[in-house]
């Protein structure tokens, strides 16, 4: 097995909504919101939907792996409900190998509500459900030592039985790889991630307000002396102004594409790391996997959702 991706197993939700929505409801664009059930189901109340698919950060790249012909397998805890049913199979259907054998829980599958405003901007409200309920006794011991990397989220981390699942997973790895997800994810564990990017991951995955959270950084050149101490594979996304790859004081550069039709900016990241994470497992170049990664990003912008296919 190429890549092992272990994540929080969402049901995305795509809805389009006016800029007032989001003020009405007290959410910050761009940003993701942890929910219960109760507010999920107030949020969606009089919302249109444009489109349910089997999602989560990781499983987004894992998939976007599996479609460039990757080996590629993957784990997150579902339900044995309807929208757990429908994301077992959505993942098996893109050739993606799952180990989780669901079983009825307590709590539904996790669902986000994935809100695009005119800009193309999203803004999600997850409710974990029991995809944020992950234990040590959900992963697959064998498959994790067989796998080439282990790929991870920041989402996926929080206090109790999901972090011991987490350092479990990394007690287990031959390399690992994590995003860390967003900077309010940063926010609330900052001191954690900060340890695991210097002490435990092989390879991470940022973008510029992410890295610049994690360090307490006031400019760019900040993120880059950081990333350079740390001798380790640090890739650092920009938006407009490209990516950068620092690896052992090695730094590589690679430019945005131009004028592209953007509908939605879902999933942009997570497609960066598949196409990076491709060119890295097929011993392509640093310039080269920031170039796929590039390229996978600009065509998932230009969709609805996070799914080329």
């Amino acid at each position: 097995m190429k890549v092992l991706g272990i994540g929080n197993a969402i049901v995305d939700v795509i809805c389009k909504v006016d800029d007032d929505f989001l003020i009405k409801n007290n959410l910050t664009k761009s940003t993701m919101k942890l929910i219960d059930e109760e507010e999920f189901k107030k949020l969606s109340l009089n919302l249109k939907i444009e489109k349910t698919i089997a999602g989560g950060s990781v499983a987004n790249s894992i998939v976007g792996l599996a479609q460039l012909k990757n080996d590629v397998s993957f784990i997150g805890k579902i339900n044995d409900d309807k929208f757990g049913l429908s994301y077992e199979k959505s993942l098996i259907s893109e050739n993606v190998k799952y180990f989780y054998n669901k079983k009825k829980e307590h709590m539904p599958t996790g669902t986000c509500l994935i809100l695009i405003t005119p800009d193309s901007e999203r803004t999600m409200c997850t409710f974990l459900g029991i995809s944020g309920k992950i234990t040590p006794n959900d992963l697959n011991d064998d498959e994790i030592k067989k796998s080439e990397i282990i790929f991870l989220e920041g989402y996926l981390w929080d206090e109790g039985r999901p972090k011991d699942a987490f350092n479990k997973a990394l007690s287990l790895k031959k390399k690992s790889a994590m995003t860390l997800s967003d900077k309010f994810c940063v926010d609330r564990h900052k001191s954690n991630f900060l340890n695991l990017v210097k002490n435990n991951l092989d390879i991470t995955f940022a973008n510029e307000q992410e890295i610049l959270s994690l360090i307490n950084g006031k400019s760019f050149k900040d993120a880059i002396n950081f990333a350079k101490e740390q001798k380790k594979l640090i890739i650092i996304t920009r938006s407009d102004k490209g990516s950068i790859a620092i690896n052992d004081g090695e730094i590589v550069e690679c430019s945005s594409q131009k004028n592209l039709k953007i509908l939605d900016l879902t999933g942009a990241g997570d497609l960066f790391a598949a196409g990076f994470l491709h060119g890295y497992i097929n011993n392509k170049t640093l310039k080269e996997s920031l170039e796929k990664g590039t390229e996978m990003a600009s065509k998932i912008i230009q969709v609805i959702g996070a799914r080329l296919s």
